[in-house]
């Protein structure tokens, strides 16, 4: 072949070569070029709905107390949560997944759709010295139980009213699952309004003649025998002892109106006979008061027994029967603490306000002059200098104690009807039984103080 043939064929190969590469060149920029363009696009789908927030003040929350379900909904799927302490009334930062968007608008609960950097901004104010603020991992959603009798009572219990309201899971236990030690598989238990001293609430005076109050006392009469106690006092006696050994052992406990002091006092008379002869069948003690120990108490010490059998009250912890507060002036102030240093009052007194309207009960509150100095009192009524809102620690646990029946009911009687929580879905009071749901929750951190 001569020779320029041959040369003009090879030019002409390796020019069809070239473009060849050339044109896989081109299809390749193409490809990343459409790869980076379907990055731009999806990028602001990943930064700017990284984070759910759902606020907790007044003005963006339209229901404060489903907010706290969906946050507890979170944990159940082992999502962790940030609860921003001091933060737009104690807000809570949440992935952002579409099934909680979606139980969000069905509830009724305000979020706020916000970006990573967002959510880091207002991480970083939380964090400086500057502000009393600070984010507190929840971990784990906690086991709850509620201690209530099985059978039909003439009130309702404010907790289990807003549990079911926030679509938050509990369980219910009596005395026979305290007794075989049941708490063991709860982080938290709430104290149905209940009468620890055997003394049937003090529901003698006014109904004992009752159709429900005689059911009730011959229910637990048929309980305790079937236990092997031959007195309703004792068997409540050793119920107590239970419980206050589950939160010395690291449990949570909550307890609302005269499951408060009725159960202090039980602790106190241990071994002693207080109730007289229509609750138990046989007169009371000789000298019980004098015989009485405050050393195993929780809450309240130095206190005096209401002898009368006839007067519904237990003991002069209660500030009832003295109260002079009218109903329009019947506030009490929670206290403000500071976020980084105490999270533990920080966290149980988070709300979109510090004023709280009052509320009464058989315990409406706590005189403050026969509480332990080792207890907080969290919210007080200062006009009248009783404490409503109190919290303490014992052995490894805690325990809050909260006086009266029903944050939206001011003057709750035997047989009212229930309160309509869809009523009050920004209840503060209510916000104040919640907080003590998620607290142990919370990630363990040292104690500063």
């Amino acid at each position: 072949m001569p020779l320029e043939i041959w040369t003009t064929k090879m030019m002409m190969f390796r020019s069809n070569k070239i473009k060849n590469q050339l044109f896989g060149i081109i299809k390749l920029n193409r490809r990343l070029t459409l790869s980076c363009l379907l990055l731009v696009v999806l990028l602001p789908l990943r930064v700017f709905a990284t984070f759910l927030l759902i606020p907790m003040d007044e003005g963006s929350q339209q229901n404060h107390l489903k907010a706290y379900g969906i946050t507890y909904q979170s944990l159940l799927q082992g999502k962790k949560v940030q609860w921003l302490l001091n933060y737009r009334g104690g807000s809570f930062l949440l992935e952002d997944r579409e099934e909680f968007r979606r139980e969000c608008t069905i509830r009724g609960v305000s979020f706020e759709v916000i970006s990573e950097a967002e959510s880091i901004s207002i991480l970083e104010l939380i964090s400086s010295p500057s502000q009393n603020m600070e984010a507190v991992v929840l971990e784990k959603a906690p086991k709850i139980a509620v201690y209530s009798p099985k059978d039909k009572q003439p009130w309702d219990d404010a907790v289990t009213m807003v549990l079911q309201y926030a679509e938050i899971p509990y369980d219910v236990v009596y005395d026979q699952e305290v007794l075989e030690d049941k708490l063991l598989l709860y982080e938290w238990l709430h104290l149905h309004h209940e009468d620890f001293t055997g003394q049937y609430g003090k529901f003698y005076g006014a109904f004992r003649t009752a159709p429900w109050y005689i059911e009730s006392k011959i229910n637990a009469e048929k309980r305790a025998l079937a236990m092997g106690y031959s007195k309703v006092s004792e068997q409540k006696g050793d119920v107590a002892l239970k419980i206050r050994d589950y939160v010395i052992g690291g449990g949570f406990m909550f307890a609302m109106c005269s499951a408060t002091d009725s159960f202090d006092i039980a602790l106190s008379a241990e071994g002693v006979d207080i109730c007289e002869v229509m609750f138990d069948g046989d007169p009371s003690e000789r000298g019980y008061q004098d015989k009485l120990d405050f050393d195993n108490t929780f809450a309240f010490t130095e206190f005096t027994l209401e002898r009368n059998p006839v007067i519904y009250e237990f003991s002069n912890i209660d500030t009832t029967r003295k109260r002079k507060v009218l109903k329009p002036e019947d506030y009490f102030e929670l206290k403000e603490y500071s976020a980084k240093w105490d999270m533990v009052p920080s966290m149980l007194c988070q709300n979109h306000t510090l004023l709280i309207k009052g509320f009464m009960g058989q315990t409406t509150a706590f005189e403050a002059s026969l509480i332990k100095p080792t207890v907080l009192v969290m919210g007080q009524n200062n006009a009248n200098g009783e404490a409503r809102y109190i919290h303490g620690v014992k052995g490894k646990g805690m325990f809050t104690f909260f006086g009266g029946h029903d944050p939206e009911d001011y003057q709750h009687r035997v047989g009212d009807p229930k309160t309509e929580l869809d009523l009050h879905p920004n209840s503060p009071g209510y916000r104040l039984i919640l907080n003590n749901v998620l607290f142990p929750a919370a990630r363990k951190k040292k104690q500063k103080t």
